[in-house]
Order: structure tokens, then C-alpha cells, then sequence
């Protein structure tokens, strides 16, 4: 009979019928559906937290300095899965990682030891887990550019664009203060563009969030 995990893992999991019955009743018995409220700390970046599926929800990953300065890495919504909160599971990552609920979130999470294990008998889930790494570093060395290479007014460009892109919707409803955590700035500096921006015509900023009024002008930017 199968089970509320075996359907997703066999959604999800490319693996999944090239491994034992027994490894994958093993996995779904170390399996737990866990519900976070908006702002909870779901990884500290030093205990194996386990494989992570967001089910709904949005998770957040970002390294922080020892100052307490974030950098968001990128960030994970429904359908996605979160490899790096299972440093157990590759040992090749020796940076900390944070994740965080950016919304009420329910994930799918598989203990990181019995993953680790399973996957010590089977080269299939270890290239995928690989793999699924690799495919977010493109996204880390994105951000990277972004802010060793980019000036403030193309990065906040940019991101206004994801981010209206990503929703569907011309209004992205968060605070300065969130935008810069996510681009890894000062709220003082994106309030600062964000108001010559509105001066243009190009947004308008409100208690709500950001506005896009001038898509046209506001991709030029990001060119």
C-alpha cells in the first residue's frame, strides 16, 4: 500500500524505483511532514537537519557573517528540494547554511542519517543528491555576481523583476527591509534607490510593498 511519502518521493525522486522495496520503506519510515510558521529557523547550519521537500510555502537559504550580515543564496518554493540542509548527507559542503520559513511552510523532510545511509548503497540517490546541489550553485554564483560585479540600481532591477515574474503580480509585498535581506544590502541603500526609482516613474512604493508602474523602463535597467 503506498503511502502519502512514497507518492511524493515517486513524483519527485528520479531514483526512486531503482532502489529496494526495503530502502524505500526504510526512508519513508524516517520521513515526517512538518508544518513551520512564517520566520521559524528550520536549519542552524550545524546539525544534519535532514532532506527537506517543500510541499507549500517558501524556505529561504542564506549564509551570515560573524558580524550577523546576511547573504540570501536563493530561495525555495513549492516542488523544490532543499539538499544542503543534509550536510550528512554531502560531505563536501563545509560552509553553514541557514534556512528559514519566509512563510507558513509545509516540507516533507527525510532524516538526513537514514537518507546518508540509503544512499551509501545505491550510486543512483547519491548522483542525484549531487546533482541537486550542483543545480543551486549556478544560483549562488548568481548572486555572487550580482553583488561583486553589479550596480545597486541593475541588482534591485533584477530582483523586482524575479520577484514579479516569479508571482504574477505587478506589486511585490514586502518591506525594504526584506528586499535588502534577500539581495544582501542595507535597507538604507535600497529605500535609497527605490526611492529615485519612484521618482522616475518606474515604481511606486507604498506601506504595501513596491508597485511596478513602468516594466518597459525598469527591464532596460537590468540590461
Amino acid at each position: 500500500m503506498e503511502t502519502k511519502y512514497e507518492n511524493i518521493y515517486k513524483e519527485n525522486f528520479p531514483f526512486w524505483e531503482k532502489i529496494s522495496s526495503a530502502d524505500r520503506e526504510y526512508i519513508c519510515r524516517n520521513s515526517h511532514m512538518l508544518t513551520y510558521p512564517k520566520g521559524k529557523n528550520i536549519h542552524n547550519g550545524e546539525e544534519c537537519s535532514g532532506v527537506i521537500f517543500v510541499c507549500s510555502g517558501s524556505l529561504r537559504l542564506y549564509m551570515m557573517s560573524d558580524e550577523g550580515k546576511e547573504i540570501t543564496l536563493y530561495r525555495l518554493h513549492r516542488g523544490n528540494l532543499c539538499m544542503l540542509s543534509a550536510s550528512c548527507v554531502l560531505d563536501a559542503v563545509t560552509f553553514d547554511v541557514f534556512v528559514d520559513a519566509e512563510e507558513d511552510s509545509q516540507c516533507c523532510v527525510v532524516s538526513g542519517p537514514a537518507f546518508a545511509a540509503v544512499s551509501q548503497r545505491n550510486l543512483d540517490i547519491r548522483i542525484f543528491a549531487l546533482e541537486t546541489a550542483v543545480s543551486r550553485f549556478s544560483d549562488v554564483m548568481w548572486v555572487m555576481q550580482q553583488i561583486l560585479f553589479m550596480s545597486m540600481d541593475k541588482r534591485l532591477a533584477i530582483f523586482l523583476s524575479d520577484e514579479s515574474a516569479r508571482t504574477g503580480s505587478d506589486t511585490i509585498a514586502l518591506t525594504h527591509g526584506q528586499i535588502a535581506r534577500y539581495m544582501g544590502s542595507a535597507r538604507e541603500v535600497v529605500s535609497r534607490m527605490l526611492k529615485y526609482f519612484a521618482g522616475e516613474g518606474i515604481v511606486e512604493v507604498s506601506r504595501g510593498g513596491v508597485t511596478i508602474l513602468d516594466k518597459k523602463r525598469l527591464r532596460d535597467l537590468t540590461l
